[in-house]
């Protein structure tokens, strides 16, 4: 009777035999398994995505080498997607026995990869489209496992020894065109080093691509940067997108990609050197970030997607560290998270970007901040959603002003709209002006009116309004559009005087600081800013404010302003070019005009800014009975007409 050991060792034995057998029949049949494999892409290719894929040689070296020559595909009445002269791979034998491909080893030599895009036709669209008979489940997916899955099978077709030689890929988007030449490509003892040659329609460079790279183990720490002089440029966005873009060198590193548990996590950096981007809705100006980082930390569950808070986002001095999350528990929840750790008010202003904050040039400041922002949103129940914006100050002082000198407000200047780049005539700010009015020369009903439009709590909030953010948020999302903004009368006075009307994200960040360092330095009185705001506000063709207005509509003083007067006067602040279409061809407001004023009263009403008597004369119509008349399409009535009928009457009657 054999003992425990000996049937081990011939269960081994056994087994050992099997796999030798295995190797054999692998060794006598592999040309005719290589043959049936190469029909049966072929047939799917053919079937499936209506494309003919060839292979002109093929042939085993060894036992696990395969040498492919003159591969190609091609989408049936579109460009070639790819064609290869000569291919050389290993696969791993073990890895394929359970299901897996694994490649050793991959030699190319003379090949290009192609996107082409010609009218609406592209030459890879089937490969992108859905399958339609897929069956729609409602089984939630397991993120962490997904993705590991994912980069598993990626890295394992990354091959452990790699040589390239004059491999391209090129990208046709009806003219606009990019080639990627990997003239060189070597990835030996882990090691990674190419040379590339990148040619547009605009330029044409040399990159370079060096380090370390072990897919086996998912570790990697690659340097990407410039052969020539000057910065590397993105190819292809340029023409796109009309968005120019360079940088002098990245790092990407990969410490860990690791599955512990339910949890993946993926640890790394990346950075940039002088990254450089231009485009019309960025900033007017080159806007410049000199060094960059990212430390991230990715954690994947069953339910979530996340960016864990311990990850780090550094620009020139300035750190934060991000949390973001998507969650699929219970509902879908979007979360936000931001801290700014405590820092020096200078190291942050000397941090922004070159470009992006041109107004800030030459500012200093005392003191130290911290910041934080949570944002949740839970799609299921979006009113439920959380906005909160906090910043902590200490000693906080600005001690010196850049471009934008905010003391300025205190005192008369020359004030110039600009409008579709286009400087409008001055305006004097200042009792010179004999169109200037102090803000107590202002019917009381304006200013109630305007504030109650405009900005219900301008005497008690710091230039921002959280819960006028969150309902904005709110709104765009359910619309899926922009369709309510959050703009106080701090941001709209700042945005006047000291920035322009292009829309911008520079100029949106600007309005953003600008207005917390004005409210938060008690740089000018809430008196005063009303003031000015009353006055430089444009009103209509032409009319800057509230001393031009009153004149062009009602041939009136401010102070004179009756309540109708002023709740139209607020109305019409938000499109003042467009007061015309108010009014109908007899010159009395339109109807959605009157459901507005009663509307903005009864809301006045409710806040106890108006009384009973206030609105004792209101039936009374307006009367636009200044220059504006001469604005509005008014139809001339015809009296002759009138007098015949009137003359037919009598007759009619013989009166």
């Amino acid at each position: 009777m054999k003992t425990g050991k000996q049937k081990i060792i011939l269960a081994t034995k056994i087994l050992c035999v099997l796999f030798v057998a295995l190797i054999i029949a692998f060794y006598l049949f592999r040309d005719a398994v290589l043959k049936q494999t190469i029909a049966k892409v072929s047939n799917t290719m053919e079937i499936d995505y209506n494309s003919t894929f060839s292979v002109k040689k093929a042939s085993f070296d060894g036992i696990s080498g395969v040498n492919l020559s003159d591969v190609v595909l091609v989408p049936k009445n579109a460009d070639t997607l790819f064609k290869i002269q000569k291919m050389k791979t290993s696969i791993s034998f073990l890895h394929l026995l359970v299901g897996d491909v694994q490649l050793g080893t991959l030699e190319i030599k003379n090949g290009y990869i192609q996107l082409v895009k010609k009218g609406k036709i592209r030459n890879f669209d089937a490969f992108i489209k859905k399958d339609k008979q897929t069956e729609i489940s409602n089984e939630k997916r397991d993120y962490a496992q997904f993705v590991y899955r994912i980069i598993s099978k990626a890295l394992n077709l990354v091959p452990t020894d790699m040589v390239l030689d004059n491999l391209s890929f090129r990208l046709d988007d009806n003219g606009r065109k990019a080639t990627i030449n990997f003239q060189q490509l070597r990835l030996v003892n882990k090691q990674l080093e190419t040379s590339i040659k990148v040619q547009t329609n605009t330029f044409t460079q040399r990159w370079k691509i060096k380090g370390f790279a072990d897919p086996r183990n998912k570790k990697a720490d690659i340097r990407f940067f410039n052969i020539d002089t000057g910065a590397i440029k993105v190819p292809y966005f340029d023409e796109r997108f009309n968005l120019k873009s360079s940088f002098d060198s990245i790092r990407l590193n990969i410490i860990n990609i690791d599955k512990d548990g339910d949890e993946l996590h993926i640890d790394g950096f990346t950075s940039i050197k002088n990254l450089k981007i231009n485009h019309s809705k960025i900033a007017s100006k080159d806007v410049v970030i000199k060094n960059a980082r990212f430390d991230f930390r990715f954690l994947l569950g069953s339910d979530f997607v996340s960016i864990d808070s311990s990850s780090t986002v550094q620009f020139n001095k300035i750190k934060l560290h991000p949390y973001l999350a998507y969650e699929t528990e219970k509902d879908t929840i979007y979360r936000l998270k931001v801290k700014i750790p405590k820092m020096k008010a200078q190291d942050f202003i000397t941090s922004l970007p070159d470009g992006l904050f041109t107004h800030f040039q030459g500012m200093e400041a005392e003191g130290n901040f911290d910041y934080n922002l949570n944002f949740s949103f839970n799609k299921n129940k979006p009113d439920q959603l959380v906005f909160d914006s906090n910043i902590k100050k200490e000693n906080l002082k600005i001690t010196k002003y850049g471009e934008a000198n905010l003391n300025k407000l205190n005192g008369e200047f020359i004030y110039r709209a600009l409008i579709k780049n286009v400087l409008q005539r001055p305006i004097l700010v200042g009792s010179a002006n004999a169109n200037y009015t102090p803000l107590n020369q202002i019917s009381p009903y304006l200013r109630k009116c305007v504030l109650t439009t405009e900005d219900p709590s301008f005497f008690s909030h710091h230039g921002f309004i959280n819960e006028a953010f969150k309902q904005s948020i709110i709104k765009n999302i359910k619309t899926k559009k922009f369709s309510r903004g959050a703009s106080t009368i701090s941001m709209q006075l700042v945005k006047n005087v000291f920035l322009t009307r292009e829309k911008t994200v520079s100029r949106k960040l600007e309005e953003i600081l600008l207005v917390f360092i004005l409210e938060n330095n008690r740089i000018a009185s809430k008196e005063r800013m009303l003031e000015v705001y009353f006055n430089i506000i444009e009103w209509g063709p032409n009319v800057y404010g509230i001393g031009e207005a009153s004149r062009f509509y009602f041939q009136k003083s401010p102070s004179e302003l009756n309540l109708n007067e002023c709740l139209y006067l607020a109305r019409i602040i938000p499109s003042p070019k467009k007061f015309i279409y108010q009014f109908n061809d007899q010159g009395m407001l339109k109807n959605f005009a009157t459901r507005q004023e009663s509307f903005l009263t009864n809301i006045m009403f409710r806040r106890g800014l108006l009384s009973p008597e206030d609105t004792i004369y209101k039936s009374q119509r307006i009367i636009i009975s200044g220059p504006a008349r001469s604005f509005l399409r008014i139809k001339t009535r015809d009296t002759t007409q009138i007098k015949i009928d009137s003359l037919s009457v009598d007759e009619e009657f013989d009166l």
